[in-house]
């Protein structure tokens, strides 16, 4: 079936033209390589019975997150109506929460000593053999709720935000993410209440580094501490 011309491919469009004829890097206007960009598209794939399609749809949602860009001004760089990149960015959003579990997944028993040894060769010394993953937050802006609970969420920044906790393997890639947290809740409240740490579902036991200890352990090891202070 011929593609009616509302949703033609604009090559006269500077980002529609570098993706699909100039075979340059995407990196710079979409933060994804050609490679991850085809991967992505390939799992996101589903039938579009109208509209743009879903190659130019994963470029809108992509574009407007890694620009951090208003609607209008992704319509302007598309060439497209407001309405349809709102439609194709909650479009898009909702197929990549839905396989969200395809591809943030803890490692395997089996992995982790592939994990272990390539933090070991980034930080050039042994001692990382045992480590598990790297943790660290960030902050996610947001338009905050009405009422005085509003202000719970700006931060030292002073705008308001929320918290992403994210833990990375060896390569960088998600193993783990939660979020949810104002910006005013300290980082340590927000791990002792995320699922990695209530379910003590990573790392293993017997695993990672010797700061680890499960909840359980960890209370009794802060009293023993602090029976031993004089």
């Amino acid at each position: 079936m011929q593609c009616p011309d509302y949703c033609r491919i604009n090559l006269s469009m500077p980002l529609l033209r570098t993706f699909f004829e100039d075979g340059s890097d995407t990196r710079p206007d979409f933060r994804l390589s050609r490679e991850s960009l085809a991967k992505l598209m390939g799992m996101t794939k589903s039938d579009r019975r109208h509209g743009w399609g879903p190659a130019i749809e994963n470029l809108v949602f992509l574009f407007w997150l890694a620009s951090g860009t208003s609607y209008r001004v992704v319509s302007r760089a598309f060439g497209m109506p407001r309405a349809t990149v709102h439609r194709a960015v909650h479009r898009v959003c909702e197929e990549v929460v839905a396989i969200r579990s395809r591809v943030i997944l803890l490692p395997k028993m089996e992995n982790l000593a592939e994990v272990g040894s390539g933090f070991a060769g980034l930080a050039g010394h042994p001692a990382f053999q045992k480590a598990v993953g790297a943790i660290d937050g960030c902050h996610v802006r947001i338009k905050p709720p009405s009422g005085p609970d509003g202000q719970c969420y700006r931060n030292r920044k002073l705008f308001p935000s929320i918290i992403l906790q994210a833990v990375c393997d060896h390569q960088g890639r998600f193993i783990d993410t939660y979020t949810g947290w104002p910006e005013s809740v300290h980082d340590s409240r927000v791990l002792r209440n995320s699922p990695l740490f209530t379910k003590e579902v990573y790392p293993p036991a017997g695993q990672g580094p010797k700061g680890y200890l499960p909840q359980g352990e960890e209370e009794s090891s802060s009293q023993q501490n602090k029976s031993m202070r004089v």
